[in-house]
């Protein structure tokens, strides 16, 4: 069907070049002028015949181009086409008016190729711009909407938030039980271009890679599936940026949303972008038993630390504690005594020394 569609096209534009051209060609060409050589009817049956047998090349690469842009045209999210041709619009509009005073003057160069010029300019930039833009359109009318809608109604004690997650924190799961209990409000949103690097990496060709990739996917479904939880997948992406950390910054500045992660350095890069972020770590940390010190835990030292004769022990919760002087107690089941704690977003780190060693001094 499309292959006759475009056959037709083909027909009628040879048909109309014919009627307008063919004689203007006839003359240049000095061609002597019979009555049927330059009768309307013949010109229009010529250029119509020329074009139709120009098809049986041109129609492949036309139709694969249509179905090209078919195929792209369905895959765009309906915000990116619709910002797009907001900003088609406007460029041709602006084209127009611009065209209005170069259509006065009397040079044929610039009042018959600039105005066409100019409308393709314009019209391109106006789209890409637009395309481009999509996600602060979208959050200027949502913004608005929001605005008119508080100015209408009183105040709402229960306001959604988005908590924006990224693939770090889904692949480690604890955002799961984390929903499950109720302690985070709101709508979670899981960006297109955080679900395409999960999938990256559920397809990686190393194993390692390739399970965490998997169990993140898993974490997802869950969430979506299991739990009394909003759930929405945001489809857009920004072109312009590389990095999947910079997107979800500039996916919480659009939205007004929150970045939800366990990776110390997004940490750092959303605290100086003044983006509100979320670090599952801290909360771990929040809820970790608090050890003073001075206080007595006994412990299993099983490696050796990075320091000359420290040794390397852990709490049930995976606190790594470091014992100064603990690499001869290496397997053995010890009490130690407290001497600092030091704790960070990275996680928590316990100091301490063997009580048989304090008992001794």
């Amino acid at each position: 069907m499309l292959r006759r569609i475009v056959q037709a096209i083909f027909i009628i534009l040879g048909g109309t070049l014919g009627l307008f051209v063919l004689p203007e060609l006839f003359h240049l060409l000095k061609l002597p002028e019979a009555r049927l050589l330059y009768n309307p009817y013949t010109t229009t049956v010529l250029g119509a015949i020329i074009f139709y047998l120009l098809t049986f090349w041109a129609v492949d690469y036309v139709v694969n181009f249509v179905k090209w842009i078919e195929d792209r045209l369905v895959k765009m999210p309906v915000v990116d086409m619709i910002s797009g041709c907001v900003g088609l619009i406007v460029g041709l509009i602006v084209a127009y008016l611009l065209g209005i005073p170069l259509n006065k003057i009397e040079i044929p160069i610039i009042n018959t190729v600039a105005p066409i010029f100019l409308t393709l300019l314009l019209g391109y930039l106006g789209f890409q711009v637009g395309f481009k833009k999509r996600d602060e359109i979208k959050a200027l009318f949502t913004s608005n909407r929001v605005s008119r809608r508080k100015e209408s109604e009183p105040e709402s004690p229960e306001r959604k938030t988005f908590k924006i997650l990224d693939t770090s924190v889904i692949i480690d799961g604890r955002i799961a039980d984390i929903c499950q209990t109720g302690f985070l409000e709101g709508v979670i949103v899981i960006p297109q271009f955080v679900l395409e690097e999960l999938q990256h990496i559920a397809d990686s060709a190393d194993a390692l890679k390739r399970n965490r990739g998997r169990r993140g996917l898993d974490v997802l479904n869950r969430i979506q599936k299991e739990l009394p939880i909003e759930v929405q997948i945001y489809e857009g992406d920004f072109e312009e940026i590389q990095e999947v950390d910079s997107k979800l910054v500039k996916l919480a500045k659009v939205m007004n949303g929150i970045v939800v992660t366990n990776d110390y350095n997004l940490n750092k890069v959303c605290e100086f972008q003044k983006v509100p972020v979320l670090n599952i770590n801290d909360l771990a940390n929040a809820v970790k038993p608090i050890v003073l010190p001075g206080e007595e835990i006994n412990v299993q030292v099983i490696k050796d630390g990075k320091e000359h004769n420290q040794g390397v022990a852990y709490l049930d919760d995976g606190t790594m504690i470091v014992v100064e002087e603990g690499k001869d107690f290496i397997g053995k089941q010890i009490d130690v005594l407290v001497t600092s704690v030091l704790q960070t977003s990275a996680g928590r780190m316990i100091f301490a020394k063997p009580k048989l060693l304090e008992k001794a001094l």
